[in-house]
């Protein structure tokens, strides 16, 4: 005799419990950030010996791995196409520079008579302000009596006939430290960053830190090479602007390469370049109108190269706030010099493109736009 089963008798099919959420990341207290990222600095200051050749030779490999990318694709060996890369630039460097030494040392040497030379026509323009000054330090020797009369400070240096003999092979070793990272950079740097990779613990980690280095490598690289190539062209079209004006060649190539180099650091570098023009013109030139067409020809193409050509090349995605921007050259230009101001643009791109892609650091990121 057969039972019917009816609805009510079957059993219910068991409920697999949900699985748990995942636990949230832990994050450090904001002081302990902040007291990590001073440690850091610091040790970036003191460690300068160290670390600028280092970031220096990074900057030259992030300049070249682009074309060496292209020697890849026509199966030349990496070994080969970085060393194409290194000895085409070292040239290319050593050229331009044994062109510039002429013109510019007869500059440096003759810019002090040059310069007394120039009093005279800066009076003109800078009289009104003078009699100012005049009339307010009469007035305060009026008010002071012999109080109001100026200290003399003398100002004595001491010679160190050593110092030459300690500096010179420590800036030769620095340039040969340079050149040699930076040929092992663009020559094993991948392989480094696989090895790196390997030790992560996880996939996830090793899967993340692929992303962000890849990301950092070859927009880094691209954003680099970019600038390099339209500074360049800045300084050739400036030189070719001065060339116009009547300026020797030498001596146009020797701006032009130093409208270029200033044009890395932004806001500054062309602040800096637009008052050494104007020098320039009032000592080349005696009429005043002709006197500033070097500094106006100058602010001209800069404002056109960064309004509109970098803009349109680059695009939105490396924009960066003009207030973040001076602050990271005022702080690395005060700890590194020069060499900070070339590398402050690059390194803030790097910290960008990292916080962008870090869960929860993304409005950081957009701070920084």
């Amino acid at each position: 005799m057969t039972i019917p089963v009816t609805a009510s008798d079957e059993s219910p099919a068991p409920v697999e419990p949900a699985p748990p959420p995942p636990a949230p990341r832990p994050r450090a207290p904001t002081s302990v950030v902040v007291i990590a990222v001073l440690l850091v600095a610091a040790v970036l200051y003191a460690a300068q010996d160290v670390v600028l050749p280092v970031l220096l030779a990074a900057f030259f490999a992030l300049v070249g791995n682009p074309i060496i990318r292209l020697f890849r694709r026509i199966h030349l060996p990496r070994f080969l196409g970085a060393l194409i890369v290194l000895v085409g630039g070292i040239t290319a460097a050593g050229a331009l520079g044994m062109q510039l030494w002429e013109p510019a040392s007869d500059w440096f040497r003759d810019a002090p008579r040059e310069l007394r030379q120039l009093a005279p026509k800066l009076r003109e323009f800078a009289k009104p302000v003078q009699e100012a000054n005049l009339a307010a330090e009469n007035f305060a020797r009026v008010a002071g009596g012999e109080a109001g009369k100026r200290a003399q400070i003398v100002r004595t240096t001491q010679d160190d006939p050593y110092r030459m003999l300690v500096t010179t092979p420590k800036l030769v070793a620095s340039i040969l430290a340079v050149v040699l990272l930076t040929f092992f950079f663009m020559v094993y740097g991948e392989n480094l960053q696989r090895q790196a990779i390997a030790l992560m613990p996880s996939r996830q980690q090793k899967k993340f830190t692929v992303e962000i280095l890849h990301s950092i490598e070859r927009e880094v690289s691209r954003y680099v090479l970019t600038i390099s190539l339209i500074n360049s062209c800045v300084g050739l079209i400036f030189a070719g602007v001065l060339y116009l004006l009547e300026f020797p060649l030498s001596e146009a190539l020797l701006w032009g390469t130093l409208a270029a180099l200033l044009n890395f650091a932004p806001y500054v570098g062309p602040l800096i370049g637009v008052v050494a023009m104007l020098l320039v013109g009032f000592i080349t030139f005696d009429d005043p109108l002709h006197s500033l067409a070097p500094a106006g020809a100058y602010l001209l193409l800069h404002t056109l190269e960064g309004q509109i050509v970098t803009p349109i090349i680059l695009g939105r995605r490396m924009a960066l706030s003009p207030l973040v921007l001076i602050l990271a050259l005022m702080v690395f230009g005060s700890a590194w010099g020069i060499v900070g101001l070339l590398l402050a643009v690059p390194l803030l791109v790097c910290v960008k493109l990292v916080l962008a892609r870090v869960e929860g650091m993304e409005g950081w990121a957009r701070l920084l736009e």
